[in-house]
C-alpha cells in the first residue's frame, strides 16, 4: 500500500519519551550526558534499543562489527536495502541529542509506516552504529568501518588503557570480528544511507532555519604523536641542562594552532585533544609527552600538507631541545560530498516541512564511511547557541520532530522511485 509522504507525522509525544528514556542511561560517575562505547551504560542503551526496535515490529540482529541493525522487510527483495541510522555513543561529559535523534528518528518513521500501514519496496535497516564517536582504542566510526570494509587488521588489535583490544570489545559487544570480512556490505545490497543529526554549529540558529541539507562532510586525518625527552629532579636540574618534553610540546602544540590558523582556500580546522604527560609529577621534568591531534577540511590536499609541514616543524623543534618526536597514524576519513540528485531530493520534501538551506558539515560521521559504498543523504536540525559534544546541547523536540517528518517524507519518495538517483 502506498502512502502520501506528507500523511506521515511523527508522534511527538512518543519521541520526547524516547529521547528521555535513552538520555538517562548514562555513567552518573561522570559529567554531562556520558555513556562510552564499550561500557555497561552503552549496553544498557543498547538493550533499550533492542526492546524499541522489536516493538516496532523490526527484525534485531548484531552484525558482525557489533552494529545494531532492525530491519522492516519490503516488498521486492529485489531491491538494494534502505538504511537510517546513527550512534548512541557520546564523547565523555557529552549532550542528549548528538546521534541519539538519528537512530530514534529510525524507529519512529518505522512506526509510522506501520501507523499508516505503508509497505515500501525496498527493505528498510535502522542501525545503531558502533562507536561513532573516537573511541578509547583511538578511532571513531568503528561500526560503519567494520560494515563497509574498513577496519583493518592492525586496529583491531589496538588496545585501550585497561589492555584490552578492539577485537576483544567487539566481541564482547556481541559482534564477530573473525567475520569481517565475509559480512562486509556492498553497493549491490545498499540504495541509500540516511542520516538525522544535530547540526553541532551555529548557522541552521542564526539563519531562522530548522533544516539543514547537507552538501559535504569533511575528512578527519587523526594522528598519535609522542616526544621524548628525559624526566629529571625538577630542583636540582639546572634550565640549560632540561630535556623537558612538555616544554617541547608546548612549542609544538602553538606551531600546529598556527599552521591551522593560516588562511588557506577551503576551511580547515586542526585540534589537539587528548594528551598524557609522563610521569606527570610536580617535581619531575616531564620525560614523555603523548598527544592525539586531529585535521578536519573538505580538501584532503590540504590536509596531507598541513600535517606534512607539521611534521618537519616539530622535528625541527624537538631536535633544536635535543628530543625526540614520533608520528602514528591513528585513522583517515576521507571527505565526501552528498550526490546532487540526494540533495536535490531533499531540497524538493524539507521545504514542505519547514524552512530550510543547504550547508556543509564540519563534523565527521558515520556517512563518511557508508559513502563508500552508497549514496548518501544527510539533515540537520539546529544546535541552540552552536553547542554540542556539552551537556548543554540542546535541539527543541518540535525541530527534532521536523527533521524526522522530512526524512520520512524523502525516504518514501525514494522508495517509490525503486531507488533511482537519476529520477532527481
Amino acid at each position: 500500500m502506498s502512502t502520501p509522504p506528507h500523511t506521515l507525522k511523527p508522534n511527538t509525544d512518543r519521541l520526547a519519551e524516547d529521547l528521555k528514556a535513552l538520555s538517562q542511561i548514562v555513567d552518573t560517575t561522570k559529567a554531562g550526558w556520558t555513556r562510552r562505547s564499550f561500557t555497561e551504560w552503552y549496553d544498557r542503551g543498547r538493550d533499550w534499543l533492542k526492546q524499541r526496535m522489536a516493538e516496532a515490529g523490526l527484525e534485531v540482529r548484531v552484525d558482525a562489527a557489533s552494529n545494531l541493525i532492525g530491519t522492516r522487510q519490503g516488498a521486492d527483495p529485489t531491491l538494494p536495502t534502505i538504511m537510517i541510522g546513527s550512534h548512541t555513543d557520546t564523547v565523555n561529559g557529552g549532550g542528549r541529542f548528538d546521534g541519539i535523534i538519528g537512530v530514534l528518528a529510525g524507529i519512529e518513521i518505522v512506526r509510522m509506516l506501520n501507523e499508516s500501514g505503508a509497505q515500501l519496496r525496498h527493505t528498510l535497516d535502522i542501525v545503531d552504529f558502533t562507536a561513532e564517536e573516537p573511541s578509547e582504542f583511538g578511532i571513531s566510526t568503528v561500526g560503519s568501518r567494520g560494515m563497509v570494509g574498513n577496519l583493518s587488521a592492525e586496529m583491531l588489535e589496538r588496545t585501550d588503557p585497561a589492555g584490552r583490544t578492539l577485537r576483544e570489545a567487539i566481541s564482547a559487544l556481541g559482534g564477530s570480528p573473525d567475520e569481517l570480512d565475509r559480512n562486509i556490505r556492498t553497493a549491490a545490497e545498499l540504495a541509500l544511507y540516511l542520516e538525522l543529526h544535530i547540526e553541532q554549529g551555529p548557522v541552521l540558529e542564526q539563519t531562522g532555519k530548522t533544516l539543514g541539507v547537507v552538501t559535504g562532510i569533511v575528512g578527519i586525518h587523526r594522528y598519535r604523536v609522542s616526544i621524548a625527552g628525559q624526566p629529571n629532579h625538577a630542583g636540582t636540574t639546572p634550565m640549560n641542562m632540561r630535556f623537558d618534553a612538555l616544554a617541547g610540546f608546548c612549542e609544538i602544540g602553538q606551531a600546529f594552532e598556527r599552521l591551522c590558523r593560516e588562511k588557506y582556500l577551503t576551511d580547515v580546522v586542526g585540534t589537539i585533544g587528548r594528551i598524557r604527560n609522563d610521569p606527570n609529577a610536580s617535581n619531575v621534568i616531564p620525560g614523555l609527552v603523548e598527544f592525539d591531534m586531529e585535521i578536519r577540511s573538505l580538501d584532503m590536499n590540504l590536509c596531507q600538507a598541513i600535517y606534512d609541514a607539521f611534521e618537519r616543524e616539530s622535528h625541527r623543534i624537538a631536535e633544536d631541545r635535543e628530543l625526540t618526536v614520533s608520528f602514528e597514524p591513528l585513522s583517515k576519513s576521507e571527505a565526501i560530498e552528498v550526490p546532487r540528485g540526494i540533495r536535490r531530493l531533499l531540497m524538493d520534501v524539507c521545504p514542505d516541512v519547514a524552512p530550510t538551506m543547504e550547508l556543509p558539515s564540519g563534523a565527521g560521521h558515520d556517512a563518511n564511511q557508508l559513502a563508500s559504498i552508497a549514496p548518501i543523504g544527510m539533515l540537520f536540525v539546529p544546535s541552540k547557541g552552536g553547542i554540542s559534544h556539552n551537556p548543554e546541547e540542546w535541539t527543541d523536540l518540535a525541530q527534532v520532530a521536523a527533521g524526522v517528518e522530512a526524512l520520512a517524507r524523502a525516504m518514501v519518495v525514494y522508495d517509490e522511485s525503486a531507488g533511482s538517483i537519476n529520477s532527481y
